[in-house]
């Protein structure tokens, strides 16, 4: 592959990265910027055919990616796919735990079973994969790894209990990394995303009015684009945010930042 075009300390080259998530949304088009910035991108994720398909796009586009097929809640093969990836390429520079969901019901019609299950996808894989990550970054004095959070990370929503304290919960185990390993040459950040067009808002999306009342209420005047994500991941992941630790990059279109109401409001 072609050296990228793309200011040196933008470049991932050498680098190896797992992605969770990366067969749709954030995660597809944060795989590719860092595979088009010149990592190794391992695919996380549970469909194997999308992963292929988001395999072939990357490798028709230049750059380099494997399948890394696990489920989140086992584990077991969360440790065996770091495991793996270290023993093939002899490092894990870039740990991006993208991967989540999310589920709606009101606190009094909510069940324990449900919130155990997104805290188990949402948290306790995060803490696992950031676990075995740092161990192989360790070895080599430097690393990244970014958690992908939400706006829920920072504000409450009504009928999301379990996902918005699972990501609160993100947030917080970010900050103690970074606090951890920040002087052994290992940063860790998050990403809190506001409402973008994927397919994890599509119940979102489907509510009347639902798509113009987001939108008019953030300062941008609309939902963001998935490749918008781009950018950010490639400089978390970088050497460009090498003095960045511990910080949670907040995403939204100014929608936590400006009380967007109507002028007679």
């Amino acid at each position: 592959m072609s050296t990228p075009r793309l200011l040196p300390v933008f470049s991932l080259a050498g680098r190896v990265a797992l992605v969770t998530g990366a067969s749709r949304g954030l995660g597809r088009e944060m795989a590719a910027a860092l595979a088009e910035a010149g990592a190794m991108v391992a695919l996380g994720g549970r469909d194997r055919a999308r992963l292929e398909a988001v395999r072939g796009e990357i490798e028709a586009a230049g750059g380099r990616a494997e399948i890394a097929a696990f489920a989140l809640e086992d584990e077991a093969a969360c440790v065996a796919a770091v495991a793996d990836i270290a023993r093939r390429h002899g490092r894990l520079d870039i740990m991006l735990n993208n991967a989540a969901m999310i589920s709606w019901s009101a606190i009094s019609q909510s069940s324990t079973e449900e919130w155990r299950r997104t805290l188990e996808v949402n948290l306790t894989a995060t803490y696992v994969l950031c676990r075995e990550a740092a161990g192989v970054m360790l070895r080599h004095g430097h690393g990244r790894i970014i958690n992908v959070a939400s706006l829920l990370a920072l504000v409450g929503r009504p009928r999301t209990a379990a996902y918005v304290a699972s990501k609160h919960a993100v947030v917080g185990l970010t900050r103690t990394l970074a606090s951890e390993l920040g002087a052994r040459g290992i940063t860790c950040n998050a990403i809190a995303p506001g409402y973008f067009l994927t397919e994890i808002n599509d119940s979102v999306k489907a509510r009347p009015g639902m798509l113009q009342l987001v939108a008019d209420a953030t300062a941008v005047g609309r939902w963001g684009e998935p490749r918008e994500m781009r950018g950010i991941a490639v400089f978390l992941a970088s050497d460009a945010s090498a003095y960045v630790n511990g910080h949670v990059l907040v995403a939204d279109g100014g929608l936590s930042a400006a009380l967007n109401l109507p002028p007679a409001a």
